[in-house]
């Protein structure tokens, strides 16, 4: 179990494609760094989300669940698990499509080593079917979880994730079938969802268990990433408190070797974001009508702060789960006062900032300042809460970039490389399977395209219908 969570944090093709596609961050750099950036199909990057699912997650899961078969008295360590093996699949349907689902991990045990792939629809009937399960099914009378790395073993604390994750998959459902996603959301709201960051599902890290993308970039990788130009200019153009502990600008920067603390510079109005379209060459001009000394000047993540090795991985966030609440009750799907819940929502996130470090803690008056100047707009609040919901997503970018299909906020501009691989859609709405698997698994894959169409980055997967 513990493995399961650890391993379920975000790794470096996070940044090659989640976080670039929705405009967060960005890189000017070829070769194994070629993804959203270019919006080009690089399969050694689009693997990632794949291979971490299948090989390390879903099979300690598995193997879990399948040795609990004959011990039917754990019942709570069933439903944690079965909440978790559910959180894993909405990311890789979410990221691939159609999938293996009802035969995956099946290998070793039931010697199913070319699974079949299940569709997106049922896959989704079965997650949020299992999460239902979840909520009805835990007792905190009933078996004790010791030693879990999550929650140490509180059931309640489970049980909310679990109504939060039925909210968040029930809200994927709000474009392919309305009337489904507002049950699902007035099930998980009645049912109780996150109470505070405390309930946050957080993967923490150390020296020992370090964070995959903190590592990357505090190593080789340094130089290569930079928050993106929409990103910086959003939260520049809103006065948002959040810039100043999310970025750094390392003034004159001539290369990697000029990005050291002697010339970090944190100050709001110094940070200047990276726009999308260019490599390395082209986007030098470029850094000269900005006024920057080369591209190294760019404003970056900070990586002595929320990008060090020992930063934790938020995934499924309060904030998160109160913005989705405030677009349900907005719809009329779920009780509450939208208003409220976007303003808890916003507040509940720059909270959440302090939980990095004191260092990219946000002060209370920030905080309310920000909060009584962007207030909940007539007319305005599915795109006012989804751009909050983009910002309090920040490098969990799976999360961003499935809500960005579903929602079609925040709005931004596509990305302009003329190189692009997209043949009929603006912005990158599927990652392509591994190459081993249409090695390996081709017969299942073809099964699979022909039901939800080809294996390339324009393919929309099931709920993200276009309207």
């Amino acid at each position: 179990m513990n493995q399961a969570i650890i391993s379920s944090s975000p790794g470096y093709n996070n940044l090659t494609y989640e976080v670039t596609i929705v405009k967060q961050m960005n890189t000017p750099f070829q070769g194994v760094g070629t993804g959203a950036n270019l919006n080009q199909d690089n399969r050694g990057a689009t693997e990632g989300n794949w291979n971490t699912g299948y090989q390390t997650v879903l099979k300690n899961l598995i193997d879990g669940l399948s040795s609990l078969e004959d011990m039917p008295e754990r019942t709570n360590l069933r439903h944690i698990l079965q909440i978790w093996k559910a959180h894993t699949f909405m990311t890789l349907t979410d990221t691939y499509g159609d999938i293996p689902y009802t035969e995956a991990g099946r290998g070793y045990i039931d010697g199913l080593v070319f699974p079949k792939y299940d569709s997106q629809e049922s896959i989704y009937t079965s997650i949020l079917n299992d999460l239902e399960a979840a909520v009805q099914g835990l007792d905190a009378s009933k078996d004790a979880i010791g030693q879990e790395v999550m929650y140490s073993g509180n059931v309640e604390q489970w049980r909310r994730l679990a109504n939060s994750l039925l909210l968040r998959a029930g809200m994927r459902l709000s474009k392919v079938d309305p009337t489904a996603a507002a049950s699902y959301a007035s099930k998980a709201v009645s049912g109780g969802l996150m109470m505070s960051n405390d309930d946050n599902a957080v993967v923490r890290h150390n020296a020992d268990y370090r964070n995959n993308v903190g590592t990357s970039i505090n190593g080789g990788q340094g130089p290569f990433y930079y928050l993106d130009q929409d990103f910086v200019d959003f939260l520049q153009a809103n006065n948002d408190p959040r810039l100043t502990s999310i970025g750094v600008r390392y003034i004159g920067a001539l290369s990697g070797n000029d990005q050291v603390e002697a010339n970090a510079n944190r100050d709001f109005d110094a940070q200047v974001g990276m726009p999308q379209g260019y490599d390395n060459t082209t986007i030098i001009p470029i850094v000269a009508e900005a006024g920057l000394t080369s591209l190294f000047d760019y404003t970056q993540l900070d990586r002595s702060r929320m990008g060090s090795p020992e930063a934790p991985n938020f995934l499924v966030t309060y904030s998160q789960t109160l913005l989705l609440w405030a677009e349900a009750a907005f719809r009329g799907w779920a009780p509450g006062d939208a208003e409220q819940l976007y303003q808890d929502g916003i507040r509940a996130h720059m909270e959440q900032m302090a939980l990095w470090g004191s260092n990219t803690a946000i002060s209370a008056n920030d905080i309310d300042a920000y909060i009584a100047a962007h207030p909940l707009e007539a007319g305005k609040e599915l795109e006012l809460i989804n751009t909050q919901y983009w910002v309090s997503s920040f490098l969990n970018g799976h999360e961003a970039w499935s809500n960005f299909r579903r929602s079609g906020y925040p709005l931004v501009n596509p990305n302009p490389f003329t190189g692009s691989d997209l043949k009929s859609e603006d912005f990158i709405r599927r990652l392509t399977y591994p190459d081993a698997e249409l090695t390996v698994n081709k017969a299942n894959i073809d099964i699979a395209t022909s039901r939800m169409g080809p294996d390339i980055l324009d393919t929309r997967v099931w709920w993200d219908v276009k309207q």
